[in-house]
């Protein structure tokens, strides 16, 4: 969210998403709520230069100790000693502290594995996930960042829904950047490892879905105003993972301010009719799409204006409750 004040970002959020709120990221507001140094805090080598609004790690320094005592607190699951203070995060703090009554499920968010080791570099500026303990050391460390803030979560609703942010995703594959499959999944899966209730991915580019979808993830969250053209290139994918019970999380409203001005409730939902459509296609049953569907804003609203942002919301809450009323039969 693009606001700075906590408690008006989470008035918006109550309001248009009241049966599964989420607590409002404020990267306006303070560096330290940056979403790679909002889940820094205790990690081996870590250095934030405040002056230069730069993370990174210090290799240059001996790690060992540090390095033991995330390994054995992860082994111990001793996730108090790595909590989310109110200063990196005082929009979950207030979403913790308000008041929330009978939602159906809350939701959380950390960043992920893939993206946190390509953003946060070493003192010589290369990607910690080239470097093999930092990389088993970051997964292990935002594993147990999602656990504590999962528990917290839990304090709210029994349900509780846990997603990964991973824009980096879409560089997968690129001449940019060299990481197996195999490695990418074994980083995910030790965080989500850490997850007890409903598992996410959120990538805002074109990714290689099939990656996703073999994963245990229970939602993948994906641009759907822009590209929904690339999920339907997966339809066996697609169709094991809704088999399964997976959920898609449908990004169809734009978070571009020119784009969202030109949209409404119904040009939106006849975007999402097609998109849907592309997946019919390919015989995957309208039902299952329909039964499996969240929708959601694109990406996240950061870059806008507090009344961009506030109409997204308000064209995702509207969306949503046509679709009931076109679907669900009382």
């Amino acid at each position: 969210m693009p606001n700075t004040d906590p408690d008006e970002a989470l008035s918006l959020v109550l309001k248009y998403f009241p049966d599964i709120p989420v607590w409002p990221q404020l990267p306006k507001r303070s560096f330290l709520e940056n979403m790679y140094v909002q889940y820094s805090e205790g990690f081996p080598g870590v250095v934030l230069d405040h002056e230069k609004e730069r993370i990174y790690i210090d290799r240059s320094k001996d790690l060992d100790e540090q390095l033991e005592q995330l390994y054995q607190a992860h082994i111990d699951k001793d996730i108090d000693k790595y909590p989310i203070k109110k200063e990196y995060a005082a929009g979950f703090d207030a979403f913790i502290h308000d008041g929330i009554t009978s939602p159906v499920a809350v939701k959380g968010q950390v960043t992920g594995p893939i993206s946190w080791g390509l953003a946060v570099t070493d003192q010589n500026r290369r990607s910690i996930i080239y470097d093999d303990v930092l990389a088993d050391a970051l997964a292990r460390h935002i594993n147990m960042k999602a656990a504590w803030m999962e528990r917290e979560l839990r304090k709210l609703s029994d349900n509780t829904i846990m997603f990964l942010d991973e824009p980096y995703f879409t560089s997968l594959g690129s001449a940019f950047v060299s990481i197996s499959d195999e490695k990418v999944k074994q980083l995910l899966e030790e965080v989500l490892s850490g997850i007890s209730g409903l598992k996410g991915i959120h990538c805002c580019g074109v990714a290689d879905w099939s990656l996703l979808l073999g994963t245990s993830i229970d939602i993948l969250n994906f641009d759907a105003y822009n590209y929904s053209q690339s999920l339907s290139l997966y339809p066996d994918d697609v169709k094991a993972f809704l088999s399964r019970g997976g959920i898609i999380a449908w990004g169809i409203v734009p978070t571009d301010p020119e784009t969202l001005d030109k949209e409404n409730e119904e040009s939106l939902l006849d975007r999402l009719d097609e998109a849907f459509a592309m997946l019919t296609a390919k015989g995957i049953a309208a039902e299952d799409l329909i039964k499996s569907c969240l929708v959601t804003p694109s990406c996240g609203l950061t870059t806008v204006s507090r009344e961009v942002a506030a109409n997204a919301l308000k064209l995702t809450s509207g969306i949503s409750t046509r679709l009931r009323k076109r679907y669900i039969k009382k």
